[in-house]
């Protein structure tokens, strides 16, 4: 299928404006801050391969990008649910990712001395990052309960911490509020990509 969701602009790699050790290259490494989100990892004998659903085409531009300069080809595909299904190819490169993401039994979990940075934190904002009245929320697996405190912890590492929202209340996800925090979220995942509705992206104090 064309990799061009109908209705939005093509997404152009962008370089993102992050400061001090922040400011590098991108690496496959930075795709953990898609599995500390709602994101997967699957292996297939010495290859793996990466694939998040979200809600919003415009979503998709901007993996699909993040993923090329990565030198990750991937695809996507409507949902019966009116989302998107975003995956790469089964490829040995993603093999270190899920080696390190995946338990013996095949579950995620984030391994340890898992962080978060800016390029991570931008990849789990263009998934799954959503504004709401009371701030910025960066959404979580369902199925990752026991993992969602080490994601905070990480948060927290890099002066973000959060308040976790159960489902009933609009979750999983983490809620980042206060001024700061959300000034210091702007500064972490850097520019907002020409795809994305300005209301999601956080952005700097005028």
């Amino acid at each position: 299928m064309s990799l061009t969701p109908p209705d939005s602009p093509p997404e152009p790699v962008r370089q993102l404006s992050l400061f001090g050790t922040e400011a590098a290259d991108p690496s496959v490494a930075d795709l953990a801050g898609l599995l500390a989100g709602p994101g997967d990892v699957g292996r297939m004998g010495r290859t793996a391969r990466l694939s998040i659903v979200v809600d919003a085409a415009w979503r998709v531009h901007v993996l699909v990008a993040e993923l090329a300069a990565r030198g990750l080809a991937a695809s996507w595909e409507a949902t019966e649910d009116q989302r998107y299904a975003v995956r790469t190819s089964y490829t040995r490169t993603l093999a270190p990712l899920a080696m390190a993401w995946l338990t013996d039994s095949g579950r995620k979990r984030p391994p340890g001395g898992f962080h978060l940075n800016g390029r991570r934190l931008r990849l789990w904002l263009a998934a799954a990052g959503a504004a709401d009245p009371a701030g910025f929320l960066l959404r979580l697996g369902d199925g990752d309960q026991e993992w969602w405190p080490a994601v905070r912890t990480a948060l927290a590492t890099v002066g973000l911490p959060g308040a976790l929202l159960d489902p009933g209340e609009g979750g999983p996800a983490y809620r980042i509020t206060g001024r700061r925090r959300l000034t210091r979220l702007a500064e972490l995942v850097g520019d907002r990509p020409p795809a994305a509705p300005p209301a999601d992206w956080p952005a700097l104090p005028a």
